[in-house]
């Protein structure tokens, strides 16, 4: 068997694809600081469509998610992939040469066409083992939130020194990157995993929406990035009314958000340790919603609105990284791909919703009205948490079964389900594959010997 750790492909394979990935997410996120700031020269310039232009990706996003993830079964991950960074740069190109702001609404939404979150995340899946796929997600994780950052650093001197255009045709360049090391460095898979537990499946997704854990999840993500759009269509305007130069905003961002890193690592230790996500995880909407009342009470005082932006990026920080995991473990056992496809559907329309909310808000009540309408959507989301029950710790595995008919599916998920620790077991003829989710008394050994003997 082989051991714990990471394999040397799938090491590669963690660091190349959370390089694509994290590429891509950079030159979404790079604008958000700067183009209220930057794009007033634009001609039709006005706060509500400096929010459509940040949010307009995550609406092409949140259409084109799910059926990218289900054409990349079809057609294969790679191709998929470099189509979307193809589209991607394409859109970065368009908003690049524009002069009016609905020429980089445009752009900015067909960035967005290049959906390839989904065909990523089942390459990576495809190219792992089971047992490891959970550490390559949290490298392709970590990844996008150090991208995050990284923009936020990246962002503001860019658009000093290059203007918007400058910034746009960066992120082409980064999409070319991207679609250089998926050629050149990702491997090719042999085969791929299962579809149910890496893409979603159409049939699947009205019992995703239905479920009530999982909708508050859904529900979760959709007011945490529709809250992260709108602020950043107000924060930079009030930032700059507060008697912080534009020019001087990534001193305030990077390393906010990098102070905001090391508070969150606390709250992911006690809830780890002490088995109370739940408290954590409304803790740190408690400590987003106290971030937001401070930016609207102080919103003319440079340090209160410093003090809130690192509040605000340590409850993000933690809310962020604590959802993905959440779905993983309240997800019907061999259906993450259907979840997963709903939350990011979810995750990616609340950008477009914020940036809509922010710039309309804005323009009729200004900053600390954007604020305040935040802070009301964090409460919501709060109360929403209150029906949200403790997750069980639980591992899964999707292991290949010898299956031949109906009947011997039947026998062997009788057996499997009747194996110490074994808390859920599906076997699928078609995928000829048994799903599990299994606790701390699970013996891999012994599942994988009863799904050798099936004759």
């Amino acid at each position: 068997m082989a051991g714990n750790g990471l394999s040397g492909i799938e090491k590669k394979v963690a660091f190349s694809l959370a390089s694509v990935f994290g590429l891509r997410m950079m030159g979404l996120f790079m604008i958000m600081p700067v183009f209220a700031l930057y794009g007033q020269h634009l001609e039709g310039f006005s706060p509500l469509w400096v929010g459509i232009a940040i949010g307009a990706y995550g609406l092409t996003q949140a259409v084109l998610q799910i059926p990218m993830g289900i054409l990349s079964d079809k057609y294969g991950r790679k191709p998929i992939i470099l189509g979307g960074l193809v589209l991607f740069a394409i859109g970065s190109l368009i908003a690049a040469s524009s002069d009016h702001i609905y020429g980089v609404v445009f752009g900015r939404a067909v960035q967005g066409m290049g959906a390839i979150a989904a065909a990523v995340l089942a390459l990576a899946a495809d190219l792992t083992r089971d047992e490891q796929r959970t550490k390559v997600m949290a490298v392709i994780g970590m990844c996008i939130g150090f991208s995050f950052a990284l923009s936020l650093l990246v962002g503001p001197i860019v658009a000093q020194y290059m203007g918007l255009t400058g910034l746009f045709l960066l992120t082409a360049v980064l999409a070319v990157l991207g679609m250089l090391i998926v050629q050149f460095f990702v491997p090719n898979p042999i085969t791929q995993a299962p579809k149910g537990d890496t893409v979603a499946t159409p049939t699947k997704l009205k019992r995703m929406l239905l479920d009530p854990q999982l909708f508050r999840l859904d529900a979760g993500i959709f007011i945490l990035h529709l809250v992260l759009t709108a602020v950043f269509v107000a924060l930079p305007l009030d930032l700059v009314d507060a008697g912080l130069v534009k020019e001087k905003h990534w001193m305030l961002y990077f390393p906010a958000f990098v102070g905001a890193f090391f508070l969150m690592v606390p709250l992911i230790i006690i809830g780890v340790k002490r088995n109370n996500t739940k408290t954590m995880f409304q803790f740190s909407l408690v400590i987003m919603m106290l971030s937001l009342a401070t930016m609207g009470i102080f919103a003319d005082n440079i340090w209160m609105l410093s003090a809130a932006v690192v509040l605000f990026f340590t409850g993000f920080n933690y809310l962020e990284a604590s959802l993905p995991s959440l779905i993983a473990k309240f997800c019907p056992v061999g259906e993450k791909g259907s979840a997963m496809g709903v939350y990011s559907t979810s995750q990616f329309l609340g950008a477009f919703c914020g940036g809509m909310l922010g710039g309309g808000a804005y323009q009729l009540v200004g900053a600390s009205g954007v604020f305040f309408v935040a802070l009301g959507l964090m409460f919501l989301w709060l109360l929403l948490t209150f029906g949200m029950q403790k997750p069980v710790l639980l591992k899964s595995y999707t292991l290949e079964a010898n299956i031949k008919d109906k009947n011997d599916a039947q026998v062997m998920a009788t057996e499997l389900s009747q194996l110490a620790g074994v808390v859920e077991a599906i076997v699928v003829l078609e995928e000829k594959v048994a799903y599990l989710k299994v606790d701390d008394k699970f013996n891999l050994s012994e599942a994988r010997a009863v799904l050798g003997s099936v004759q």
